[in-house]
């Protein structure tokens, strides 16, 4: 590629600025997880920061906000369930982002191995220990110890990309 190639864009000011800097990340695509516990009633919430850590040992993370009320909840059981959304979950995956509402009413699921909610017609699951918490910014960064897991290889997934939602099909 050569320095004066078209196809670069051109340079920036770092995005201190909120705005700028969330319309740049949107142009990496993400799946759609929630997040799911079980204390005294099924808990959950969508994630977008959702990502492998490590293979060796396997180990997740997922970012929730310092705002959530429900990360607190989830972190005091020690064990959650990332579930990964399908396509075809666009409403659940806004029915978990809201707070305060009865986010599991209407919603099938069954309890994992941990107690953890595990949604029907997820791609996948992986149930975890909580391994670590760091601040990060206005998020915490939590790191989770996979202990059980589970697929539906044939659904395709929820994808978030220039802030709307879509599928991929390969």
């Amino acid at each position: 590629m050569s320095a004066g190639n078209s196809d670069v864009p051109p340079a920036g000011s770092l995005a201190e600025d909120p705005a700028t800097f969330r319309r740049i990340l949107s142009h990496f695509a993400t799946g759609i997880v929630v997040v799911t516990a079980h204390d005294t009633e099924p808990i959950g919430m969508t994630c977008q920061s959702f990502s492998s850590v490590s293979l060796d040992p396997p180990l997740v993370m997922f970012c929730p906000a310092h705002s959530s009320q429900t990360w607190p909840r989830i972190r005091a059981v020690g064990t959650f369930a990332v579930n990964i959304l399908a396509a075809d979950q666009l409403a659940i995956c806004q029915k978990f982002a809201v707070s305060g509402a009865d986010k599991f009413d209407g919603v099938a699921w069954s309890p994992g191995v941990t107690g953890a909610p595990i949604l029907s017609g997820v791609i996948a699951h992986i149930e975890c220990r909580l391994e670590a918490v760091m601040a990060g910014g206005d998020h915490d960064i939590v790191t989770g110890r996979p202990m059980y897991v589970g697929e539906n290889p044939g659904f395709e997934p929820l994808l978030f990309f220039r802030s709307q939602y879509g599928g991929f099909s390969g």
